[in-house]
């Protein structure tokens, strides 16, 4: 066991919570490594009934990936580690999603990029009142990954594109609208719920004790959300907003404006290719065809000087949003023969 883990057995159930919460709970290198190990240790462990993985601390469950190293590396022309962190925490997001026993997840305060590999794909994801998820990676020059592009291409109409390109973030009746979570359960009831599950090892309990989930801000928007994220690239959904002069579409131009063009350009056609598809090993392989392209050729390293490391939130991407995006989006995505990612 590493000090950012703390696993365990209690009762009839296999358990992980993450423990960085100075960090925000973010996921290093050796964590993904060490949740990896756990799950193969329990699938067919007959004392592990069920998993329960929550995190530590008020502010997040997991506010994503440790990035600095993989600036460390690429700023110094080395791109294997970053490529090797992907793979390795891909490789665990696809046992988590496919794992045969049933999985809690608990999901306070933020739950971001990394985050949502790790809590998102439990069977029962279970929500509260400060409950903010979001797949903020076009923000850094990224795509949304960890599997996170798949249930954007499931969320209904076309939300997905629009969670994928704003990197907004949803609260507790969004989060559910659109997929990312389950149930919904005041955190002062928490503790009981994970003790009654350590107690029978009964996913049901969940069940019974869930709530009403608070309404949903998006579905409000679905009608034009849809009408404006309908489009078949990038640069259709922008005429579209350009066109109509609404509160609406002024706030989302703003958001689009801020993010990378190529990485929403990106984002958009893996939702369209994914749409349909139920393949988490499907998800995972096309998240890393730019993934392990984006430090190279993509707008990775500035997007995280911009947000991390000088902070001054002003990224020079390589791509205005008026430019042509067609080709280079192309060739993030083409297939990585030799280097395709094998799960």
């Amino acid at each position: 066991m590493i000090n950012d883990l703390h696993v365990r057995k209690d009762g009839a159930v296999g358990w992980i919570t993450l423990n960085r919460p100075k960090a925000l709970n973010a996921l290093t290198y050796e964590m993904c490594l060490e949740i990896e190990k756990t799950l193969d240790g329990w699938a067919e462990d007959p004392s592990v009934s069920m998993l329960i993985i929550d995190a530590v601390g008020e502010k997040a469950f997991c506010a994503g990936g440790d990035i600095a190293e993989m600036y460390a590396t690429g700023t110094a022309g080395d791109f294997s580690y970053g490529r090797q962190f992907w793979r390795d925490e891909y490789r665990m997001n696809a046992k988590l999603f496919r794992f045969p026993k049933p999985v809690v997840s608990f999901l306070q305060g933020f739950t971001m990029g990394g985050g949502v590999g790790v809590g998102c794909h439990a069977s029962h994801r279970i929500i509260c009142d400060s409950s903010q998820i979001s797949m903020p990676e076009v923000g850094i020059g990224l795509v949304p990954d960890v599997g996170g592009s798949l249930i954007l291409a499931r969320a209904p109409g076309r939300l997905g594109e629009y969670l994928g390109t704003t990197a907004a973030r949803m609260g507790p009746g969004d989060a559910i609208l659109a997929g990312f979570a389950d149930y919904y359960l005041p955190e002062n009831a928490w503790d009981g719920l994970k003790s009654e599950l350590a107690k029978t090892g009964d996913w049901t309990c969940v069940d019974v004790m869930a709530g009403t989930a608070p309404e949903a801000p998006l579905a409000n928007m679905q009608r034009e959300i849809d009408r404006h994220f309908g489009g078949e690239t990038l640069a259709d959904i922008l005429r579209s907003l350009n066109g109509e002069d609404t509160d609406f579409t002024k706030e989302t131009l703003k958001k689009l404006k801020r993010n990378a063009p190529l990485s929403m350009a990106c984002a958009v056609e893996m939702i369209h290719r994914l749409r349909g598809t139920s393949s988490i090993e499907q998800a995972l392989e096309l998240e890393y065809r730019f993934t392990h392209r984006a430090m190279e050729h993509g707008d990775f390293i500035e997007g995280i000087r911009a947000a991390i490391i000088d902070k001054d939130r002003n990224p020079k991407w390589k791509h205005g949003l008026d430019d042509p995006l067609d080709v280079d989006m192309s060739k993030m995505l083409r297939p990585l023969g030799m280097d395709a990612l094998t799960l």
